[in-house]
């Protein structure tokens, strides 16, 4: 009994060990058997002209005919003059990986053959048709230390159930005698070679496309983002899922995130090709990112302000709410300093996306000497929604913003109230704040996509934790 509970304990602690050690993703890649099918179509594709490339070595041997003798003979000069793959299809399988299925392909192949009996010499040409070839192919898929996917054939195998030769040649009629033979020295070299052209493909043509998956990715000047993956990606009975770190970091100094992602489960939706999950982490350390890089600090002046705003930013005005700034410093430009007090921290839940930044703004006014002189310091606090989409491949935002609030925390100048200043904070956030917050994030945060992918029929959905977009994808090959 005691060797059981020490066994029981034992396990115990290995499961919490493991789960402690798990890492959930920050954003998640889904392709459905749409988009499966979408890709095996420029793969197979890229096959056929592989196939078609094939060179076939020559053949000789020789055969004893009866009442004839032994015959030499060779097969030179091999020209595979087309492969057609016109049926084929890929299949997830669970815990494996990828199946590619071919049926039904079949190839044409031209040569020239020379024979010998006794002391004759003949040559001539002959013709091969290859039919009912059958293809299966196992992909296993995987990831680098770096993070980046990889993909290898883990098993292959090709059946060929006929072969037709024809030769022609004054004895070309001695070659069909014995063809059965020829044919089926022609299928087992078949049979071998393609398997290997097509590990080959998968090593020289997959895999270092596979590799242009960015394992971060530039955001801007100040910010990127990890997209390696932290797992193997896993197929399911109904789609390949990538699990990526999903992290922003400043690209200055990358620091240690001070919170942890939540688990990711995305919805059974299969309309589009391809499904991208963008945990509330993601954004999150977005702004963790930004605010450690101290780029949350935004300076309001007088020349920034609209043409149609019919006020200045200068003691003046403002003396109309903090009467003491018309004795201190009388008619002087002013300047406002606006500061995140901590990184910005976001919820995604089924009706939006939305925040609650809390923003310390200190005035100063401008002397005469250009140097600044403290005037007070406020605190504004504000429920912020955004309106999320993608735009050339990159999440893009906008920012709406619903009832603020500021309070003073504290003045070189005096008491005054505050309240009164309410209606031009607004004005400034409105028509300076929030269209220079827009048209960063107009800008926008890549998304992990392959080399020449452009994605269309974009779909938004919000989940709790989690932004959800589809899309159907579209490959431009190179000219």
């Amino acid at each position: 009994m005691g060797v059981q509970s020490l066994a029981v304990a034992c396990g115990a602690l290995a499961l919490c060990l493991t789960l402690a050690g798990a890492t959930n993703p920050g954003f998640v890649v889904r392709i459905t058997q749409a988009g499966l099918d979408y890709a095996h179509q420029q793969g197979i594709a890229i096959l056929e002209k592989e196939l078609a490339h094939l060179k076939l070595p020559d053949i000789s041997g020789d055969f004893r005919i009866r009442h004839v003798g032994k015959v030499r003979y060779e097969l030179s000069r091999l020209d595979l003059r087309s492969f057609h793959l016109p049926y084929s299809w890929i299949s997830l399988v669970p815990n494996v990986g990828l199946q590619v299925a071919i049926s039904n392909a079949f190839a044409d192949v031209d040569g020239n053959w020379r024979v010998k009996i006794h002391f004759i010499r003949d040559h001539g040409s002959f013709e091969l048709k290859v039919e009912n070839i059958y293809i299966k192919i196992n992909l296993k898929l995987g990831n680098d230390a770096s993070g980046k996917p990889t993909v290898d054939t883990s098993y292959c195998s090709t059946r060929i159930s006929k072969v037709r030769v024809r030769f022609s040649g004054k004895l070309g009629w001695l070659y069909n005698l014995f063809h059965s033979a020829i044919e089926s020295r022609f299928r087992k070299m078949l049979e071998s070679e393609v398997c290997e052209i097509i590990a080959r493909s998968v090593r020289r043509e997959l895999q270092p496309y596979l590799q242009t998956l960015p394992v971060t990715a530039r955001i801007d000047s100040v910010a990127g983002v990890d997209y390696s993956l932290v797992a193997p990606p896993t197929a399911t009975a109904q789609s390949l899922d990538a699990a990526l770190k999903g992290e922003c970091f400043s690209l200055a100094n990358r620091s240690t995130v001070p919170f942890s992602p939540l688990a990711l489960s995305l919805p059974p939706d299969h309309d589009r090709m391809v499904y991208f999950g963008a945990s509330s982490y993601f954004f999150n350390t977005a702004g963790f990112a930004y605010h450690t890089a101290g780029a949350l600090v935004f300076e309001i002046t007088d020349s920034m302000i609209p043409k149609g705003v019919d006020f200045h930013l200068n003691t003046t005005t403002f003396s109309a709410f903090v009467p003491q700034l018309e004795k201190m410093y009388p008619d002087m430009l002013m300047k406002l300093k606006l500061s995140a007090s901590s990184a910005p921290f976001l919820n995604i839940g089924p009706g939006g996306l939305s925040l609650k930044p809390v923003v310390d703004i200190q005035a100063y006014t401008i002397l005469p000497n250009s140097s600044l002189a403290p005037l007070f310091l406020l605190s504004l606090t504000g429920n912020v929604s955004a309106v999320m989409n993608v735009k050339y491949g990159r999440i893009v935002g906008s920012l709406n913003v619903g009832r603020m609030k500021l309070s003073l925390k504290h003045s070189d100048v005096g008491t005054f109230q505050v309240r009164t200043l309410q209606s031009i904070m607004n004005i400034f956030a409105s028509s300076i704040l929030l269209p220079r917050l827009n048209a960063r994030l107009n800008q926008g945060f890549p998304l992990p996509l392959l080399d020449r992918i452009q994605l269309s029929n974009i779909l938004v959905q919000f989940h709790q934790n989690f932004l959800l977009l589809g899309a159907d994808v579209q490959y431009q090959p190179r000219v």
